[in-house]
């Protein structure tokens, strides 16, 4: 058979450029639709008469839901392709926050919570697998960069816009906002539907992915993946990313804040710095994951920074001014890794199994952010704050072992020697 005959012409940049800007777009409205009710705790307490607890226990559902949806959905990606899965992702989505703003009652907060966590667990399976089966090889790094900086935008959209609108109005009026977001970018992504087809010959099974699946694997059968150990090692490395998120997002700043003496009005800025620099962080390892067999070694690189400066905010007589600004390089040292992070998952995939992979691997996510919280939160309760920054130097140290361990097991696999 000839090796041409399912050969796909190489994208341009202009149609690359295109498909990245409306993944990227629709990412930011995942991890937007993440961070929406949180800030409108105050006013959704009130509003209903629940604790912050009855609040919390909104998101857990939201996150059990989007794990559960993230790993089946690849299988849905992979049978059927993976435009319309991400038309109903965006469309639950919006009906899920307009129906956080007519919620009558607490249960129909729980209610809404978990349609939004179905639609928030298609994206990352779709999104990787029109990178992955659309963008030219070459610029696959700059795809994974606008992904992730798109993912870091949308959160520090969600107070910016829904706190305001509750402040001039009402939360009902901040989150009816907020689903007519979801609603016009999903309009958006209609109007540009031809760009995130796939390619016929990429819909159906390639007999040459064969070859490359025996690198890592065999995917032939629908949980064949499962005995990858690659895949699993990715999802280990992916659970523990999300637990130093989840210590970065929720108690990292409030401990750097009781050591350091910081005054409160700083510490409100550390996640916003921090936010901001690891998108500045993923444009450069965009271009440092150009190639894509040092990406363990920028991952370790730019994980160990950031480690570097926990402990220092840990350990070290860090003036209170200063505590922003290491908030902002750790930020900017995890976000060079990102990139690289991505592509650790793209190097164990093997073709026509990448949303089953990557709905797997990234449920480690949602996992991570539900661990996270029970370790990290009992410390602070006990005002163990120089342990929880400790800790997370300790995690990010495990994420360093696990990236270089993902490249053994798919040596191994490979019948190379490990590194």
């Amino acid at each position: 058979m000839s090796t041409t005959a399912h050969a796909l012409p190489v994208p341009t940049v202009r149609q690359d450029a295109a498909l990245i800007g409306l993944v990227g777009l629709a990412h930011g409205i995942s991890h937007f639709s993440q961070l929406v009710l949180a800030p409108l705790f105050p006013w959704l307490k009130d509003a209903f008469g629940v604790s912050y607890t009855e609040l919390g226990f909104v998101l857990t559902v939201f996150f059990v839901v989007s794990c559960i949806v993230q790993a089946l959905s690849g299988f849905v990606v992979d049978r059927y392709s993976p435009r319309p899965v991400l038309f109903a992702g965006l469309g639950l989505l919006g009906v899920a926050l307009l129906g956080y703003a007519a919620a009558p009652s607490y249960w129909m907060l729980l209610f809404c919570a978990v349609l939004a966590g179905m639609g928030n667990g298609v994206f990352h399976p779709v999104d990787y697998t029109l990178f992955n089966r659309k963008v030219a090889t070459t610029r696959l790094g700059h795809a994974y960069s606008v992904h992730g900086i798109t993912g870091s935008l949308g959160w520090a959209l969600a107070p910016a816009l829904v706190v305001p609108l509750a402040m001039a109005f009402s939360w009902r009026v901040a989150l009816a906002s907020a689903g007519g977001l979801a609603l016009a970018v999903l309009a958006v992504l209609w109007f540009n539907r031809e760009v995130l087809s796939l390619p016929s010959a990429t819909a159906a099974p390639k007999p040459a992915a064969a070859s490359s699946a025996k690198s890592t694997g065999s995917a032939a059968g629908g949980l064949d993946f499962l005995r990858i150990p690659a895949v699993w090692m990715c999802f280990a490395f992916f659970l523990f990313y999300a637990m130093a998120l989840s210590v970065v997002q929720t108690f990292a700043p409030e401990a750097a804040r009781q050591l350091h003496a910081v005054p409160v009005t700083l510490v409100a800025v550390c996640l916003t710095i921090y936010m901001v620099a690891s998108a500045g962080g993923m444009v450069l390892g965009g271009f440092l994951a150009s190639d894509p067999t040092r990406c363990e070694r920028i991952v370790a690189v730019g994980i160990g920074l950031a480690a570097l400066v926990a402990l220092s905010l840990a350990l070290a007589p860090v003036p209170a001014s200063l505590v922003p600004v290491l908030f902002g390089f750790m930020g900017f040292a995890n976000g060079i890794a990102g990139p690289s992070r991505d592509l650790l998952v793209k190097r164990s995939t093997p073709e026509n199994a990448t949303g089953r992979v990557y709905g797997v691997v990234y449920a480690g996510l949602d996992i991570g952010q539900a661990i996270s919280p029970l370790v990290f939160g009992r410390l602070m309760d006990h005002g163990q704050y120089t342990s929880v920054l400790v800790g997370l130097a300790l995690v990010q140290a495990v994420l360093i072992a696990s990236a270089f361990n993902v490249r053994r097991v798919r040596r191994t696999a490979a019948g190379l020697q490990p590194a």
